[in-house]
């Protein structure tokens, strides 16, 4: 569905590239995430996703399409996108601002049908919003407002949805609530792209892992392929150790204290 094929991306001033040559995939019926520390490309991917860099080599495609050759609104049919910074510009109010999400279905002139009030709706209870439905967007918490954007993003519906740490300000319980939304949506069909660094979250989650490092896959696979010890020392450079999660059986990263300096 999703397809990022020898991507490289520079920034001005940058001694390096955020993306070089990064490929992976993220086809329909799976949840794909994207770990790796700061800096290293995560946030990027997305962004050319959405057309906010330019790429200096390779291509996007959504269904094999190249997105540079589809119109903004034609994708935003296909390919919902909840970015990691957006700031509130107007006091609207929640229901109206999840609404937005049938813009690209609507445009300017076409009142909401009644599939578009469902989808709203619908998004709206599976994010556990419906509390918030009479507050404008401007009053939420960092945590609302997260899972305000997720209603929208859902409300615009289409075969794919990307999501850049999301659970961002959740607490444990909305944190473990939006995985498993994802983890639903993906077994409903849809293509869920994830940027977190929740490692082990994740590797509970998520059908495969992509690990970036200085802008390149460092590794790709199942969690128990990505999630190993070494790999994951030599790109966080940290100590660690990895072991099981005793609840469900996957990997998980245990950071360890420092040595201590004589």
């Amino acid at each position: 569905m999703i397809r990022f094929d020898d991507v490289a991306v520079s920034y001005p001033r940058r001694e390096h590239p955020a993306l070089d040559g990064v490929t992976l995939e993220a086809p329909r019926g799976r949840l794909t995430a994207v770990v790796g520390p700061n800096g290293s490309g995560k946030s990027t991917l997305v962004r050319a996703l959405v057309g906010r860099v330019d790429l200096t080599r390779g291509t996007i495609l959504v269904d094999a399409a190249p997105v540079e050759r589809a119109t903004r609104r034609r994708l935003a049919t296909r390919v919902a996108v909840v970015t990691q910074r957006e700031e509130p510009a107007f006091p609207l109010g929640v229901r109206d601002y999840v609404a937005l999400g049938r813009y690209p279905h609507l445009g300017l002139w076409r009142a909401p049908a009644r599939a578009d009030i469902a989808a709203v709706d619908e998004a709206i209870a599976v994010t556990e919003t419906a509390g918030l439905a009479h507050r404008a967007i401007t009053e939420l918490s960092g945590g609302e407002w997260q899972r305000v954007r997720l209603a929208r993003a859902i409300a615009q519906g289409g075969d794919a949805i990307v999501l850049d740490e999301p659970t961002t300000f959740l607490d444990v319980a909305h944190e473990m609530a939006v995985f498993e939304l994802l983890s639903r949506l993906a077994r409903d069909g849809h293509a869920v792209l994830l940027v977190s660094h929740q490692l082990n979250l994740v590797a509970r989650f998520a059908d495969q892992m992509v690990l970036l490092h200085r802008g390149q896959v460092a590794a790709s696979g199942t969690p128990a392929q990505v999630m190993q010890g070494a790999v994951l020392e030599r790109v966080y450079e940290w100590p660690l150790v990895v072991t099981r999660d005793p609840a469900v059986g996957a990997p998980a990263l245990v950071p360890l204290r420092a040595s201590p300096r004589p």
